[in-house]
């Protein structure tokens, strides 16, 4: 059995709280992009993980597929499965390649072992691996609020944009970003996003990371500067980073030194 697990991006992403267990507390806009990775479990004799594609710095064992597969074994009677993952969504992009990964392993053992366990209850396992993790399991545009883990419908459509993602052979890590970072109130609500054309975002949303990652990493600003520059509709880091998407109306020819470059189509 195969799936194809499918990066995100944040429409908005502001950092509104610290709680005190020290994880933040954020309101964003998690929209699935179709850029995905490949991933494929088939019942064996002997339980097996292999990966192709783009390196991570991780072991394999360490990997959060594994730790999926880990936590469902620990709850269920599983049978041997030989796992195989193709990597495309580059990481430390702020995409959620990895999250995605964990949660359609999630869904993929759920069914392929006919575990009948309800979407409600995957998002609880999925939540103990990862903050993006559970917005995976339903994978629809949805506004997250609390640690990117409670969620609300978003009708939010991008269909029949052009996407480019634009990754930067750098990256950033999640305590980099949240570095001198000081939560605030919003001024703009998220909810009203969608009543606004795309080609207005830019001067209402806010990616709370990016004056402080910008600073630290000039080519990640100037490549959104780029994306304006050549017509995009609305251009923004996803996440915390180093990814940059830009959204188009028309296909360009969009060329970037020594960067990861993909489009895709809503």
């Amino acid at each position: 059995m195969i799936c194809f697990p499918n990066a995100k991006i944040n429409l908005g992403l502001h950092i509104t709280g610290k709680r005190s267990d020290g994880y933040h507390t954020i309101e964003t806009i998690f929209h699935p992009i179709p850029l995905t990775d490949a991933l494929e479990a088939v019942k064996s004799k002997k339980t097996s993980f292999r990966m192709s594609g783009l390196k991570l710095d991780s072991l394999p064992d360490e990997n959060l597929v594994m730790k999926a597969h880990r936590l469902m074994s620990e709850k269920y009677n599983l049978p041997p499965l030989d796992i195989y993952l193709k990597k495309a969504i580059p990481s430390g992009a702020g995409l959620g390649g990895g999250s995605a990964d964990a949660a359609f392993a999630l869904k993929l053992i759920n069914e392929l072992c006919e575990c009948n366990i309800s979407e409600e209850k995957l998002e609880d396992i999925a939540s103990s691996i990862g903050a993006d993790c559970p917005f995976f399991i339903q994978n629809k545009p949805v506004i997250a609020t609390g640690t990117g883990n409670i969620f609300k419908s978003s009708d939010i459509s991008l269909k029949g944009y052009i996407i480019y993602v634009v990754k930067p052979p750098v990256a950033v890590s999640t305590k980099e970003a949240y570095s001198n970072i000081k939560p605030q109130k919003p001024v703009f609500s998220l909810e009203k996003l969608s009543s606004i054309p795309v080609n207005e975002w830019r001067y209402v949303l806010k990616n709370d990371f990016e004056p402080n990652v910008f600073r630290k990493y000039p080519v990640i600003g100037k490549i959104k500067d780029k994306l304006y520059s050549m017509g995009a509709e609305y251009a923004a880091m996803s996440g915390s980073g180093s990814s940059v998407f830009g959204l188009f109306k028309n296909t360009i020819p969009l060329k970037f030194t020594d960067c990861f470059v993909w489009k895709g189509t809503f």
